[in-house]
């Protein structure tokens, strides 16, 4: 019996170079823009050597208490007939960063040459992905 694919990002959003990482906070959602790489049909999320804010990242505490997210990819532009966004829901959880993951994120983010990718990151395993286009289009993302 054949497996349904999972759902992917386009390759459009794949390739973007920043997205909105939504978690569920407590009382008030919570919204930090990422950098991300899309690997195996999971998204990962760095846990890198960027200066935090000395505490444990409220993103993390927000997982841990409930882990389902939402990671929003949007293209913006004065014609609005070019605006697009797609959206992947899933489940995070907290992961060892593996080598694929850190080569893929290396890859993509040259800035990764001067920062430590990190041995965390946050797996967003999708279950679901919305996209929409301003022109009416469809796109490559599995749905």
């Amino acid at each position: 019996m054949l497996m349904p694919a999972l759902p992917a990002l386009p390759a459009w959003a794949a390739r973007a170079p920043v997205a909105h990482l939504a978690t569920l906070g407590d009382p008030h959602p919570h919204i930090v823009p990422v950098v991300f790489c899309q690997v195996s049909g999971s998204i990962y999320v760095p846990v890198d050597g960027k200066p935090k804010s000395g505490r444990r990242l409220q993103r993390l505490v927000n997982i841990e208490r409930n882990p389902a997210v939402g990671l929003l990819v949007d293209v913006y532009a004065d014609d609005w007939s070019k605006l697009r966004w797609c959206r992947a829901d899933g489940e995070a959880s907290l992961t060892r960063t593996t080598a694929g993951v850190a080569g893929t994120l290396r890859a993509k983010y040259p800035q990764y040459a001067r920062t430590a990718v990190g041995s965390e990151a946050i797996r967003i395993a999708v279950q679901r992905v919305r996209t929409w286009r301003a022109d009416g289009g469809t796109d490559d993302a599995s749905m």
